[in-house]
């Protein structure tokens, strides 16, 4: 049983700054790509960063030197620092994960979802 959890959504004032962490637990053999993705009411659930597990990083240019992912191997957790933050970046935040573990003798490697964090920039 794998489980993410996220942490650190909330309301923050545009201009403003927070920082979403992402766990991952549970019977894990290794963690490959990690990333955050944001959906907001009526639209496709959209990518926002993106990390490998050798620190290789892309982002959706919307975010671009605005916000950064980041990754603690040790740890299986992910985060984003989120910087000078616009309304247009308000919705559900959630983390993505591609994860091997085993079955028997065998490794499989399925994606594996957080549960959503609100991020709300309003004034």
């Amino acid at each position: 049983q794998v489980q993410l959890v996220e942490s650190g959504g909330g309301l923050v004032q545009p201009g403003g700054s927070l920082r979403l962490s992402c766990a991952a637990s549970g019977s894990i053999f290794s963690i490959d790509d990690m990333g955050w993705y944001r959906q907001v009411p009526g639209k496709q659930r959209e990518l926002v960063a993106a990390i490998t597990r050798g620190g290789s990083t892309n982002y959706t240019d919307s975010v671009k030197g605005r916000f950064t992912i980041s990754r603690d191997n040790a740890k299986n957790t992910v985060y984003l620092q989120m910087n000078s933050l616009k309304p247009e970046d308000t919705a559900v935040y959630y983390c993505n994960s591609e994860i091997w573990i085993l079955h028997g003798p065998q490794l499989r490697r399925s994606d594996y979802w957080g549960q959503g964090t609100q991020v709300t920039v309003s004034s």
